[in-house]
Parts: structure tokens; sequence; C-alpha cells
């Protein structure tokens, strides 16, 4: 029993990283694409003032599911760190180079300078997000082996690992054409709007077709997954994210954009239960079961009793945090910011 619910756990935290990580991603692409110093000056501007108060809270996350893995489940941890340490390195490098490129580009005045760490920042959000996905995509298609202390670029460069790596970049960009269409209303920046709907309904096509193209991958490359996410439980929840993305899509087009939040969440936090239900018994797909891969009992007590005290401290945090920057009320407009605000559409004055 402890075993499943520290399981659970594991799983909902991969996503809420998903979800809020991914929408901080999927803000950094947008700026990769935002077009030149001045085409991209106001939708830049939107990206800075929408993730500023909520980017560093996002990876407490991943650090949690970090410490989950290796404090309950030791033999996946060292299998997952040794065949896969390169992709997971170039992901920590980008987290590093991300997290340094959006603190330094505001502040710094030299053009040059803003530049560089915006190009840091923009770059990053694509390739953290992709290599990740590769990672998944290495454990998805079965070639991470308990014991295994090797690691081979065949690991994570598969048809599988691509196709993960390709749709984490994907539904990235999906949250975060979302959340920037609200923040875009929020912030009276009205000819945002529709720039950011578009690139949201764009990016949920290409991103339904990915998965198409998915389905035809895992069935020769994953068979294990791609059976469970095509039948029983898995094939309901893939169903109804489906829904939920398009759910999110007619919202965007009627204007409702609080509820395409929560309609785009629901559909990535489904897709990766889909995703955990399709392996089980397995963590390792197939070759570790969730509880042969257990630690031991004593320390999975504890790591119960530690999530729901993080879960009963922390939890109102996020959530009051959260409610705050969709008001709009953690970080006031500057001057400057009035006035970029009021700029014409898309900086052209």
């Amino acid at each position: 029993m402890t075993v499943t619910i520290v399981a659970w756990v594991l799983l909902l935290s991969i996503a809420a990283y998903a979800c809020g990580g991914g929408t901080d991603y999927g803000a950094g692409f947008w700026d990769l694409l935002a077009g030149g110093a001045e085409r991209g000056q106001r939708p830049r501007w939107l990206i800075d003032h929408a993730m500023a108060p909520v980017w560093e809270v996002n990876n407490v996350w991943l650090v949690f599911v970090l410490v989950v893995m290796w404090t309950g489940f030791p033999t996946v941890f060292q299998a997952v760190f040794s065949a896969l340490w390169l992709p997971l390195a170039l992901a920590a490098v980008g987290l590093v180079l991300r997290g340094a490129g959006f603190a330094l580009r505001k502040p710094t005045r030299r053009l040059s300078g803003r530049r560089l760490y915006g190009a840091a920042f923009a770059v990053s959000s694509l390739l953290t997000p992709y290599f990740l996905g590769t990672a998944v995509g290495g454990v998805v298609s079965g070639r991470v082996t308990a014991g295994a202390a090797y690691s081979s670029a065949e690991v994570w460069s598969n048809p599988t690992s691509i196709m993960t790596g390709l749709l984490a970049v994907a539904a990235s960009a999906f949250l975060g054409a979302v959340f920037l269409t609200g923040d875009a209303y929020r912030l009276g920046v009205h000819d945002l709007v529709p720039y950011f709907r578009l690139r949201a309904l764009c990016s949920l096509a290409v991103l339904g077709v990915l998965a198409l193209v998915g389905l035809f991958v895992t069935r020769d490359d994953a068979r294990y997954v791609h059976d469970g996410l095509t039948r029983g439980p898995g094939l309901v929840l893939v169903a109804l994210s489906a829904l939920g993305g398009l759910a999110t899509a007619w919202l965007l087009v009627r204007g409702s954009r609080l509820w395409a939040r929560g309609t785009a969440v629901t559909a990535v936090v489904l897709v990766v239960v889909a995703w955990g239900i399709a392996q089980r018994p397995y963590m390792l797909p197939t070759s570790l079961t969730v509880t042969d891969a257990a630690g031991a009992s004593a320390t999975l007590n504890w790591l119960v009793i530690v999530s729901v005290v993080a879960l009963a401290l922390v939890g109102p945090a996020v959530v009051l945090l959260y409610r705050l920057d969709a008001r709009g009320e953690l970080e006031p407009l500057t001057d400057e910011d009035t006035a970029l605000q009021e700029t014409g559409p898309l900086g052209r004055g």
C-alpha cells in the first residue's frame, strides 16, 4: 500500500512539473520565435512580466520528483541516471543557462548583452524539455534496465525518445501560449490576445499530429506502453485528454481564457497519468516492477509522512502564489511597462 502511494506521489509530481515547468518552457519557446528586437519587443515584455513571479517556484516540482525517486525508488534512480546521464546533464545545463538568461536579460542595459542572455533563455527553453522528453522516451521504450551501468546514445536517440522529446516541446508550447493569451488579456495588451491564441491553436494542432504519429512509433518501438495506452484505463485517459485539448481550443475561440487554462492543464495531466497507468506494474518496462524497485519500508513510510507535511505546508502557499499571479497582484507595472503596454500592435507604434 505504501509503495503504491509513493508511486502515485511521484507520478503526480511529474505531472505538476510537466504543467508548471512546461508552461514556462512554452513561454521561452515563443520568446525564441517572437522575431527581431523591434517586432518581438512586446511579446517578450509580456513573457517577462508573466513569468517573473513564478518561474523559480515551478522548479520545486522537479526537485521533489528527484527526491522522491532517489529515496523511494533508488534502483530506478541509479538505472535512469546511469543510462541517461547525457540527456539529463544537457537538460540540467539548459536549466542553469535558462535561469541565468531570464534573470540577467531584463536588468542588462547593453543591447548586445540583452540579446545574448535572451538567446540563452530562449534556446534553453527549447532544448531542456526536449532532452527531458528523450529521457522519458528511453524509459518508455524499455531500453533503461535495472542494474545498467552504461550509457549509449541509442538509449535516448531512438524513435520513441525523439518522438517523446518533440511531444514535450509541443505540449510546452501549447501550455505557454494558452497561459500567455490570458496574461495578455489581464494586462490589457489586447493585440497580443489573438497573437498568442493563434499560436496556442497551432501548437495544439501540431501536438495532435505528433500524438497520432507517436502511436505508430510506439507500436513497434515501445510495445508494452503502446498497448497500455490503446486499451483499458490508459485509452480512456488518452481520450479524455484529447477532449480536454478540443475543449481548450473551443474556449479560446469563445474568449474564455480562464477556463481554457484549466482544460489545457487537465489535458496534460491526463496524458502523464495515462503513461503511468500504461506501464504498470513496471517502473522500468519490462524489467523492474514498482514493488521490486521500492526502497526500504521505513524509508517509504517516512516519505509518505514528509509528502503529507509538504502538501499541508507548501501546497496552500503555492496555490496562493498562483492565484495572486493570475490576478496580477505580485508585480505591479512600472512606467516603462505602461509605455510598452500602450504601444501600438506588436511594437510597431
